[in-house]
């Protein structure tokens, strides 16, 4: 059987962009509304710039669907760009300081930063978010939920107690975070978060920010700590890391593990028959500074993980820059950009998480088919269940 894995294609002023999904079982119900669903909201949140109100992405199934449902076959996502004018765009030749224009100018050996920038363009994270959506329908028939959102837009962050962490509960977080422009989960700060956008906008400058994805009704064991390749927090991290924009990420506590004893930091281990029905199998943590994660494998508690996206490196103000023609100093080019897609990133990465997770989650439940998936759940649970009874 394929390996769920997934490549995409595509400019960010050509034609389309395009997802290939391959290692998806057979028999899983592919719901196109979710797909849109899940790029609308990429395309949304305050601080976007010209170019959303132009595109209205949605995604077109080439293959790998028969009837709505999934053959086994490799699925192919398209999704147009109305504003395709690749070939008459015009050269880029003084590079944004923070883009990939100038390391990508020298790494194809060319003046014109125009074909680096089309493909380094965030616009490719359109594909990323269609194959996750597609994964995160599988996680779903399992019970697994996967949800971003924002904690942090300039230096106006939530407070602790009001995190999705903290909140916990999926739904409620979807909740709280659908209900303002910015996908903030704490509805109280997203006005003094769209305040601060105005004010980078009035200055010509841009902003960053802080999302967090929280995955819920994991079962332990997923990844392995048997290779460095195979180790779940690892994999996941580079996933996210390599998210156009993305300059740190953390699991759980993160960095705050740094400065604490370990009696602060490592989750105490407890059992709860009545939950022992249930994907974690009764064994439940009363804090969750891991992150669902030990090892290199999730270990039943909710997955968090949190990335910093720096600003936009696209200034309305330009940089000191150096025109690669004539090598003089100049400001640099200026390319229709947003002030803060802080909100559409925490949603490209909710995506990426979904996929990774299902990535490890068929690898440890493998079928060609999605009954053969649903039958090693079973077999899984049967046998860890069994495990208090045996001699």
């Amino acid at each position: 059987m394929t390996q769920l894995d997934y490549r995409t294609a595509g400019e960010s002023h050509g034609q389309a962009l395009i997802a290939l999904v391959e290692g998806i079982p057979a028999g899983l119900k592919l719901d196109e509304n979710e797909i849109n669903a899940a790029l609308r909201r990429r395309q949304g949140g305050y601080g976007r710039g010209g170019r959303m109100k132009i595109e209205q992405d949605r995604v077109n199934v080439l293959s790998g669907v028969r009837r709505g449902v999934t053959i086994g076959s490799p699925i192919a996502l398209q999704i147009a760009n109305k504003d395709w004018r690749i070939d008459e765009a015009p050269e880029i030749n003084r590079p944004r300081p923070g883009h990939a224009d100038f390391a990508g100018s020298m790494k194809w050996l060319t003046a014109d930063c125009r074909p680096v920038l089309e493909r380094a363009s965030a616009r490719e994270t359109a594909a990323r978010v269609a194959a996750g959506a597609v994964a995160a329908m599988l996680l779903r028939e399992f019970g697994i939920d996967v949800a971003g959102y924002v904690t942090q837009i300039g230096d106006v962050a939530v407070a602790p107690d009001v995190s999705g962490e903290a909140v916990g509960d999926v739904a409620e977080i979807r909740k709280r975070r659908d209900g303002n422009d910015v996908y903030c989960v704490d509805p109280s700060t997203a006005p003094a978060m769209i305040e601060a956008i105005k004010a980078a906008k009035a200055a010509k400058d841009t902003l960053g920010g802080v999302v967090e994805v929280t995955a819920t009704g994991l079962p332990p064991g997923l990844g392995s700590c048997t290779q460095w390749t195979e180790r779940l927090d690892g994999r996941l991290m580079g996933a996210v890391g390599a998210i156009q924009a993305i300059k740190g990420v953390e699991i759980g506590l993160g960095f705050g593990c740094a400065s604490r004893p370990g009696s602060d930091v490592h989750d105490a281990l407890n059992f709860d028959p009545a939950q022992r029905e249930s994907f974690n199998l009764g064994f439940i943590r009363r804090t969750n500074r891991a992150g669902g994660l030990e090892g290199g494998m999730s270990n039943g508690m909710p997955v968090v993980i949190r990335a910093a996206m720096k600003p936009i490196s696209t200034l309305l103000q330009g940089m000191d820059s150096v025109n690669l023609r004539t090598l003089c100093p100049e400001r640099s080019d200026y390319e229709r950009s947003d002030i803060c897609s802080v909100p559409a990133a925490s949603v490209v990465v909710e995506n990426v998480v979904a996929f990774e997770l299902a990535r490890a989650f068929l690898e440890k439940f493998a079928g060609d088919t999605m009954d053969e998936v649903r039958a090693a759940v079973s077999s899984f649970l049967q046998a860890a269940r069994s495990l208090s009874t045996s001699p």
